[in-house]
């Protein structure tokens, strides 16, 4: 296909999409207010959320899209690692560059200009909202740094191939007539660079593209896709060039059948029960005003002056008035009994809201009760199937989308050295392991799991001593101390360990011979002593 035809192609993934973006607009007015422009320009200075009668839907999102940074991305600790591909067994040499490889690209992700956390953290809400987030991974205008972003969700198509795998993104794009002119130069067209030097900030519509090799017209170089940005408005090919990867991240939480896009199980759970809380609010805000501002019956003809109910205030009443005909201005009567029940329902559609963003199964429970540990290995076991639904895809999708494309980008711009330099061990690929309080969890049960084999075992050695043979202590310690998080440099390597025993038992080998031969000394002497006691007597 050539560009026009290609145009024409995204311009019907947007088209399609309509209804969709319609939905997500619903959600984003009931969780994500900042974010509901998808259908509606929003002007800047316009109150974000005018329209809510309470902030808890609000806040169960950024709850929920915070804790998807602590979790996955702990700032207290480096949350991931190079190791080789299917855990493959390497040499100490290949242990070195692996953890060499790893500090540089924790370094080149997290320097400033890269801006990371500011890509992560807005990708955070919108996957916690819409179920997907749009993140690009690519080198800066310079190509002296790493740069990350993340784009609106309305503003991206993106479409399957065969094998379920992303292979066409679009993205809508208006830049400044400045910032075309600084890219590309004369390459724009030439209506362009003349508007550029009279209204520079004047906006354009473009177009940026990235689609499999064989969609686009063009020697791709062996590349399996191209790159190509489009100047719509003024039907302008900017640039068009074979690259390895897809730029962009987009991790999907729940997928259905069918379709390319995801949902969020969190907020369409909650979007019944988001929309029912504020008709609640609405009709208890309206109760408790009237019950503390009560409306007001006035007899006609008997009040002379306007009704002042404000502290202070004085009501003219005719001096002829009879007060036996009821009083002229009294408050209206109400029934207020039915206040504590829409409490309660309200309470009750915030249990289920919270409930529908997993926030009841992110925190072990606390009850000060003391446990023992078998209780406590249940209680992490039953926290671990509650949280492994919410993070499981975001780690592959998520976190490994960013790691792997970042790797490559570095790798083939030769920030990890040459790739000659890569020990043979590896076999030429790597994998990434990462850390989070889930992984903690799942390792700490091996803490647990070595006390009830402990205990399981001293109750079987009063039937059978053999018991005490079965477990491989040492190894068995090894994987609990490293489950419950002790650190590397406080314990022994195997060789130090089997070097300690073998010298243990050299000591007590010395011990045993220094004690024979003790032993023999003292017979001797008392031999020695016998016989000279022997010689005497005779």
């Amino acid at each position: 296909m050539n560009i026009k035809q290609l145009k024409e192609v995204v311009d019907e993934l947007f088209t399609a999409r309509l209804t969709f973006v319609q939905l997500l607009q619903v959600i984003a007015e009931n969780f994500y207010p900042e974010r509901a422009d998808f259908t509606i320009k929003r002007v800047h200075g316009n109150e974000f959320a005018a329209d809510l009668m309470t902030s808890y839907p609000v806040l169960t999102r950024r709850d929920l899209g915070d804790q998807i940074s602590s979790m996955l991305r702990p700032t207290e600790k480096h949350w991931f690692k190079m190791i080789p591909e299917h855990g493959e067994k390497v040499d100490n040499e290949g242990k070195r560059w692996l953890d060499r490889v790893t500090e540089i690209q924790r370094r080149a992700m997290y320097s400033k200009p890269a801006q990371f956390n500011r890509a992560t953290k807005e990708g955070d809400q919108d996957f916690a909202a819409f179920g997907q987030c749009v993140i690009s991974v690519r080198l800066n205008r310079f190509a002296d740094n790493l740069l990350y972003r993340n784009f609106h969700i309305r503003d991206t198509v993106w479409q399957e191939n065969a094998e379920a795998e992303i292979g066409l993104v679009a993205r809508k794009w208006k830049p400044t007539l400045r910032d075309l002119v600084t890219i590309w130069g004369n390459k724009c067209s030439a209506k362009v660079v003349r508007r550029a030097e009279k209204k520079p900030l004047e906006k354009v519509k473009c177009y940026h593209i990235v689609v499999e090799a064989d969609m686009y017209d063009g020697d791709s170089l062996g590349r399996p896709y191209w790159s190509i940005y489009y100047d719509a408005e003024n039907q302008c090919l900017l640039e068009a060039v074979p690259v390895w990867d897809i730029e962009y991240v987009i991790p999907r939480w729940q997928t259905v059948s069918g379709s390319q896009y995801a949902y969020s199980p969190a907020t369409i759970t909650a979007l019944p029960d988001a929309r029912l809380i504020q008709a609640m609010s609405y009709s208890l805000l309206e109760a408790s005003e009237k019950a503390t501002n009560p409306p007001i019956l006035a007899t006609q003809d008997a009040i002379r002056s306007d009704v002042s109910l404000y502290a202070g205030g004085i009501t003219w009443l005719d001096a002829d008035y009879d007060e036996k005909m009821g009083t002229a201005l009294r408050p209206m009567p109400l029934d207020l009994r039915g206040l504590p029940n829409g409490q309660e329902s309200v309470r009750d559609s915030r249990d289920m809201i919270a409930q529908a963003f997993y926030l009841n199964k992110l925190t072990l429970p606390r009850d000060g009760v003391e446990k023992t540990a078998y209780e406590v290995g249940q209680i992490v076991q039953e926290y671990i199937r509650g949280a492994l639904p919410i993070f499981q895809p975001m780690e592959t999708e998520y976190n490994g989308g960013l790691c792997e494309k970042t790797f490559n980008i570095l790798m083939r711009v030769g920030a990890f050295g040459s790739p000659h330099d890569i020990p043979k061990s590896l076999g030429g690929a790597v994998d990434f392991e990462y850390q989070s309080p889930l992984h903690d969890a799942i390792d700490a049960q091996k803490g647990q799991k070595f006390l009830e084999s402990k205990a399981l075992i001293a109750e079987a050695l009063d039937i059978d001593p053999a018991a005490g043979h079965i477990l491989n202590g040492s190894e068995a310690l090894r994987d609990a101390l490293t489950g419950i998080g002790t650190p590397a440099i406080w314990v022994n390597s195997r060789e130090d360990v089997d070097d300690a025993v073998a010298q243990q038992k050299d000591d007590e080998a010395q011990s045993q011979q220094l004690a024979l031969m003790q032993q023999s000394a003292d017979v001797a002497d008392t031999i020695g002593s016998a016989s000279q006691s022997l010689g005497e007597q005779v």
